[in-house]
């Protein structure tokens, strides 16, 4: 015979059988999905995209990107001479934008030596006015009144450049260049810099190209550093510099060194097995933590934890 039914007792079961479900769900992380971090890459991936993806970095670019409160100035990454932003960045660009930040990265100063993939052959004069305008760009669509901007070599010039020379100063909150060639180097450290990228299995430029404008204003004493070195560094940016003893592109090393107020790293003087000189300097991780602190407002006291070092003498 059929037993009668119980409706409350049912109804009770049934509501302890929701809470527990959902108790689970919460504990388990079912509530929510689990944000799928861009993975960051190495030297490999770097010289694939060289050739393959030039004007393509992961993790940046994301023009549908809106600023948080924790994390309000977008960040501008720039490349330095005969490398390009696809291949510089393999590693910076997905820390960033794990930690939450909009990322923004352009190539600059392309000519018809460029094979459409190395930056910087082109006048800078020329390359400071296509960074204000992307600068312009990315404040546009974001709606944040500052940025940030992270330079590598040349890379780093520029931002210097767009500070000094064309209304930048009240546009860019943090600065951070990695042996950023604003004092100038001589031709050696050129000559270095082209020998290297075939070394590592770039695409080696001909020589022909360290004829470029863009090699040769960064010259020490050619007229643009001349006049760009007559400018002092103006109040309103957080300023960081980091250099490398081992740089035999930036050369003397310590013409990476900016004047106050900035916060210049010396990066042997934390970590003295680091050999990473400039090539290796974008995949350097005390590098990158540097580059992460400074962007955070951390503690000039900060210690990098010192390990992942990039290529090394380079």
């Amino acid at each position: 015979m059929k037993r009668p039914t119980n409706p409350q007792k049912h109804a009770k079961t049934r509501k302890v059988i929701f809470a527990a479900a959902t108790a689970c769900a919460l504990l388990l992380g079912f509530s929510a999905p689990a944000r799928a971090d861009v993975p960051e890459g190495g030297i490999a991936n770097s010289v694939f995209k060289f050739v393959a993806s030039p004007d393509t970095s992961v993790g940046t670019n994301d023009w549908n990107c809106k600023p948080t409160a924790e994390h309000p100035n977008p960040v501008i990454l720039i490349p330095g001479t005969f490398f390009n932003h696809g291949a510089t960045f393999v590693k910076m660009a997905p820390r960033l934008k794990n930690s939450g930040y909009c990322v923004f990265a352009l190539n600059y100063g392309f000519n018809s030596a460029s094979l459409g993939r190395m930056s910087g052959l082109a006048p800078v004069e020329s390359s400071v006015t296509e960074l204000a305008a992307f600068v312009e760009h990315v404040r546009t669509a974001t709606g944040a009144s500052k940025v940030d901007m992270v330079g590598w070599s040349q890379g780093g010039l520029l931002p210097i450049a767009y500070i000094k020379q064309a209304g930048g100063s009240d546009k860019v909150a943090h600065y951070v260049g990695w042996a950023q060639s604003s004092n100038g180097t001589t031709g050696s450290g050129l000559d270095s810099l082209s020998k290297a990228i075939g070394a590592l299995g770039f695409i080696p430029p001909q020589y022909a190209v360290l004829s470029a404008q863009g090699v040769q204003d960064q010259l020490a004493g050619s007229p643009f550093i001349t006049n760009l070195a007559s400018i002092p560094l103006p109040a309103g940016p957080k300023y960081t510099s980091i250099f490398s003893t081992y740089d035999e592109v930036l050369t003397p090393y310590t013409n990476g060194v900016l004047p106050t107020p900035a916060h210049n790293v010396h990066i042997q003087d934390y970590c003295p097995f680091d050999l990473t000189g400039h090539i290796g300097m974008y995949l350097d991780d005390p590098t990158l933590q540097f580059t992460m602190n400074a962007l955070n407002d951390g503690p000039s006291s900060f210690r990098p934890s010192c390990r992942d070092y990039g290529t090394p003498f380079l």
